[in-house]
């Protein structure tokens, strides 16, 4: 009682619970306002340099298009056009790049009989007129025959190696029989002869 009286010490307080701010699988920072967000995505419509962003255009394209060159010899996936992209399409590249197909050779002997019946007409050969005729049909009916039996085969090898095939591989596969073979892009990968990868 007489002695200094001992201030009474309030208890401690619990600590505060620390709350987390960022929820678990948030991104982890304050959404950005509508202002600051169109002010970032705003770009001008005409370039400050339009003569240097056309040509840089140009390059790029210029790029693209060797690197689609360069995939049209090599077979690389990655940059050839959207029509050869793909395994389906490449498995038929190799079906009909393995067998020899009548269409590569109808430009050939098409070309042939245009000549010799641009001779046979001065000279008044109707011999030689008929044949050249007979020589374009029959090879005409020869391709036709080839491109059924062509277009069977690929149906019967997609239906083999894949469960789903793409529409419109056959027509991609019969376009491809009627070029010449050296003038094929993408260039055949297989020999003749040889089996699809």
């Amino acid at each position: 009682m007489f002695g200094r009286s001992k201030e009474k010490q309030a208890p401690e307080a619990p600590a505060a619970p620390v709350v987390e701010l960022t929820k678990p699988g948030g991104k982890g920072r304050p959404t950005p306002r509508r202002s600051e967000a169109q002010a970032r995505n705003a770009r001008p419509l005409v370039p400050a340099d339009r003569k240097a962003a056309a040509k840089a255009a140009r390059e790029a394209q210029r790029q693209e298009r060797v690197k689609v060159q360069q995939a049209l010899v090599t077979g690389d996936e990655r940059y050839l056009p959207a029509r050869d992209r793909g395994p389906q399409r490449r498995f038929v590249r190799d079906v009909v790049d393995a067998r020899r197909n009548v269409g590569e050779y109808f430009l050939i002997i098409a070309g042939a009989s245009l000549l010799l019946s641009m001779v046979a007409q001065p000279v008044g050969s109707a011999a030689l007129l008929l044949g050249t005729t007979v020589l374009i049909y029959g090879m005409l009916a020869l391709v036709v025959v080839d491109s059924v039996l062509l277009g069977r085969r690929v149906k019967r090898a997609l239906a083999a190696r894949f469960d789903e095939p793409e529409r419109g591989l056959v027509s991609y596969g019969v376009t491809r029989a009627l070029q010449i073979r050296r003038m094929r892009r993408p260039v055949p990968m297989v020999e003749r002869g040889a089996a699809p990868r």
